[in-house]
């Protein structure tokens, strides 16, 4: 049975772009299972398999409902144990979790304001109300003066990347020659601001920029599928 995936979009439904929901599409991928995309907009996701939850990603496989992409991560680990794996063992899932944590502080830390605006734009008129309303709240501060100033921001978040660069120095990716869950909780935060914002946030030449791109170009270009924000 194929497996059904939630995943949040905007005024595009073609056009998903939570970090959290490209990290599971990455894993499902990995696993080599099929699997099919519900696009829902921020207002629609307490609509989701009767109230299930009150976020996404969620998925459905058969009579099985799982949320939250790291457990749905080792929910697909234990469930397939046969397909190609997402962590390398008890190790990889510790390790995970710390890269888990670090992104959000690091990488979200800083993409989260620096998009924050453009995120609205996607929205559908609905959907822009309820995130302003909601994110306004949350940060202190109006959408627009949170996301200014990014670019003085900037510099001092590429330079705290530095030991991510430095391992990419010495192997292609996270994982060690081929890709892990790891991977795609890192990939998934630029992922984020690459669908919703024509910003950048690695300078020309990075070596993340590189190994990024080798991540939107695994399980046939699934991260290339949704062009880059013009």
């Amino acid at each position: 049975m194929t497996i059904r995936l939630y995943e949040l979009v905007g005024a595009d439904p073609r056009r998903p772009f939570s970090p959290h929901c490209w990290k599971v599409s990455w894993a499902l991928a990995h696993k080599g299972l099929e699997f099919e995309t519900v696009p829902v907009p921020f207002t629609g996701v307490p609509g989701i398999e009767s109230g299930a939850a009150r976020t996404v990603p969620i998925i459905r496989d058969g009579d099985r409902l799982v949320v939250d992409s790291f457990d749905i991560a080792l929910y697909l680990e234990e469930a397939y144990p046969d397909r190609p794996s997402l962590f390398n063992g008890e190790g990889g899932i510790a390790l995970s979790r710390f890269v888990e944590r670090w992104t959000q502080i690091t990488i979200h830390g800083f993409l989260g304001g620096a998009v924050l605006h453009d995120i609205h734009e996607c929205l559908a008129p609905v959907d822009q109300a309820y995130f302003r309303e909601s994110r306004e709240k949350r940060m202190g501060g109006r959408l627009e003066d949170i996301q200014a100033g990014r670019d003085d921001r900037r510099e001092v978040f590429r330079k705290s990347l530095e030991p991510l660069r430095k391992m990419l120095d010495v192997q292609p990716y996270l994982g060690g020659q081929g890709p892990l869950f790891a991977d795609y909780i890192v990939a998934g935060a630029f992922q984020w601001a690459r669908v919703v914002s024509a910003y950048e946030p690695l300078a020309a030449g990075d070596p993340i920029a590189a190994w990024f791109g080798r991540i939107l170009d695994l399980h046939d270009g699934l991260g290339r599928r949704v062009a880059a924000a013009a």
